[in-house]
This record gives C-alpha cells, sequence and structure tokens, in this order.
C-alpha cells in the first residue's frame, strides 16, 4: 500500500480531518467507524489511502504492534 516506511509512521500519527472523530488520530479511530469507511466508500486522495491502511491495521489487530511509533 504505501512504499516508504515513513508512511506507516505518518498515518498512524494522522489526525483525522473532518466527520465525528476530527481531531483523533487515525490509530485510535474506532474499528467500526473504518469498516463503515471501507464498506460505504473512502474519500478521495491520501487520507483515503490513510483509513484503508488503519482498515487493515485494525482489522487484522496490529495495532499493538505499532503503538512504539505513536508520537506524543
Amino acid at each position: 500500500m504505501f512504499d516508504d516506511p515513513r508512511e506507516l509512521i505518518e498515518t498512524i500519527n494522522c489526525i483525522m480531518p473532518f466527520g465525528k472523530y476530527a481531531g483523533t488520530k487515525l490509530i485510535y479511530l474506532p474499528e467500526p467507524y473504518l469498516v463503515w469507511f471501507n464498506k460505504n466508500g473512502l474519500p478521495p486522495g491520501k487520507i483515503g489511502r490513510q483509513l484503508a491502511l488503519m482498515y487493515e491495521i485494525k482489522l487484522n489487530g496490529l495495532e499493538s504492534m505499532l503503538q512504539p511509533l505513536i508520537k506524543k
């Protein structure tokens, strides 16, 4: 999905720019919210790719593995 591992770090630390969870880091979005986007259509562009990656991370239970990469 991403060619550069730095993009993974950027994605998990990205702030949701709109919607119910605006202001929340993508890593902290609830799985049902990501499932809804995946089912109903992801937004275009970079944020859509980032949400798709977060969906896969949550779906596969990998968020605990990424905790050390979250910036405070």
